[in-house]
C-alpha cells in the first residue's frame, strides 16, 4: 500500500492553518514525525500547531527544546483547537488518541491521517497509509519531496529520530535499502547520528537503569526459552524514582536473550490496567494479538490497553500469545 501523493498535496494546497497530533504516551517516530511535518507545511506557508493530548516525556524533550508541543488541557484548551485542517501522525486508532479523541470527533475542520500502521478505525479522515514503511518519520519525508520542499536540519533532524527508533536503530526487518538512502539525505543536511543516539541513550537517570534492573529481574522464559515476559507495577516507579516513560523500549532488552522469538511486557497505568507490548522474531503476528485487546501495530511489533488486575491480565494474554506462538512455530 503506497500513499498517493499527489492526492495529499492536492489536498493541502487547500488549507492555510494545520492542527497535528499523534498518539498518546508519544514516542519519538509520534513526536518526530509532528515536529517534521510542521516544518515541511511551514515551509509552504502554513500556519501550523502541534496539540498532544500527552506531555512529551523528559528523555525526549530534547527533539521539542523550544517547548513547541501543546499538551491538551495544559497549555491549550479544546475548545482553542481550530484549524481548517487536523492532521493525525503516527496513529489511526480512536483509543490511542487519548483526550484527544473528543477533539476529532467534534472538530469542524476536515481530517487527514499520515500512517504506517496496519490497522485504522474510522476517524473520518482521508488516509494517507503506508504500511510497508518503517516509521511515519519516513512517510513525512516523501511528503516534503512531493510538496517540493528541500530538506532542513529543522526537518531532518526529528524524522532522523523518528526513523532510527521505530527501526531499532537500523535493527528491524522492516529496514529495506531506501531507509539508508533517506538517511543519507538527512545526514547530508546536517544530522549527526552519534548526537542523536546520544540524546536518546546516553543520558539515563538513575531511576530509569533501576527500573531496567526490575524489568530484567523478574523476566520469566516459557516454551524453551521461545516465549519471554515480564511486567511493570507503578509500585515499581515507586521504588525506583523512574517515570512510566522510561518503559519505553524496555521489551527490547528481552529480545537479547538468545532463543527468544516472542517477547511480552505488561505495564501498569496510573489510572489502572495495563498497556501491553508484542513483539516477534517468526511467523507470530503480533498486529493480529494486539487487535485481541483493541490495540494494534505490526506484525513484529504491537500494544494494546486492558484492564483488570496483574494476575487476569497475565492469565489472559499469555493464554493467547502461547496459543499464536506454538501455531506459528509448528
Amino acid at each position: 500500500m503506497s500513499v498517493n501523493w499527489k492526492a495529499f498535496v492536492d489536498q493541502i494546497s487547500h488549507y492555510d492553518s494545520f492542527v497535528l497530533t499523534s498518539h498518546i504516551r508519544p514516542d519519538c517516530d509520534a513526536l518526530g514525525s509532528e515536529l517534521a511535518m510542521a516544518e515541511v507545511l511551514r515551509a509552504v506557508g502554513k500556519e501550523v500547531r502541534i496539540v498532544n493530548a500527552h506531555r512529551t516525556p523528559p528523555a525526549l524533550q530534547f527533539l521539542d527544546p523550544a517547548g513547541r508541543i501543546d499538551v491538551l488541557g495544559d497549555t491549550i484548551e479544546p475548545e482553542e483547537v481550530r484549524a481548517d485542517c487536523l492532521m493525525v501522525l503516527d496513529t489511526s486508532a480512536w483509543q490511542q488518541l487519548g483526550d484527544m479523541a473528543d477533539v476529532v470527533r467534534t472538530t469542524r475542520a476536515d481530517k487527514i491521517v499520515v500512517d504506517h500502521h496496519v490497522g485504522e478505525d474510522d476517524l473520518g479522515a482521508t488516509m494517507y497509509k503506508d504500511y510497508h514503511a518503517e516509521a511515519t518519520g519516513h512517510l513525512v519525508i516523501q511528503a516534503a519531496d512531493a510538496l517540493g520542499v528541500p530538506l532542513t536540519r529543522a526537518i531532518a533532524a526529528p524524522a532522523f529520530a523518528a526513523i532510527a527508533t521505530d527501526t531499532g536503530w537500523f535493527r528491524f526487518g522492516s529496514v529495506t535499502s531506501d531507509t539508508f538512502r533517506v538517511i543519507a539525505r538527512l545526514i547530508d543536511v546536517g544530522v549527526v547520528p552519534a548526537e542523536v543516539y546520544g540524546d536518546l541513550y546516553e543520558r539515563d537517570t538513575l531511576g530509569r537503569m533501576r527500573l531496567r534492573g526490575v524489568i530484567l529481574s523478574r523476566t520469566e522464559a516459557e516454551l524453551d526459552g521461545k516465549l519471554v515476559h515480564t511486567y511493570v507495577t507503578n509500585q515499581d516507579f515507586e521504588k525506583t524514582g523512574a517515570l512510566p516513560s522510561d518503559t519505553e523500549d524496555a521489551i527490547n532488552l528481552t529480545l537479547a536473550i538468545g532463543g527468544t522469538e516472542a517477547a511480552v511486557i505488561m505495564i501498569e497505568q496510573k489510572g489502572g490496567g495495563f498497556k501491553l507490548s508484542f513483539r516477534s522474531r517468526c511467523a507470530m503476528d503480533c498486529n493480529e494479538i494486539a487487535q485481541q485487546f483493541n490495540g494494534g501495530g505490526h506484525k513484529a511489533a504491537a500494544g494494546a490497553f486492558l484492564e483488570g488486575s496483574l494476575k487476569d491480565v497475565q492469565q489472559r494474554v499469555l493464554t493467547v500469545v502461547r496459543e499464536r506462538l506454538q501455531a506459528a512455530l509448528a
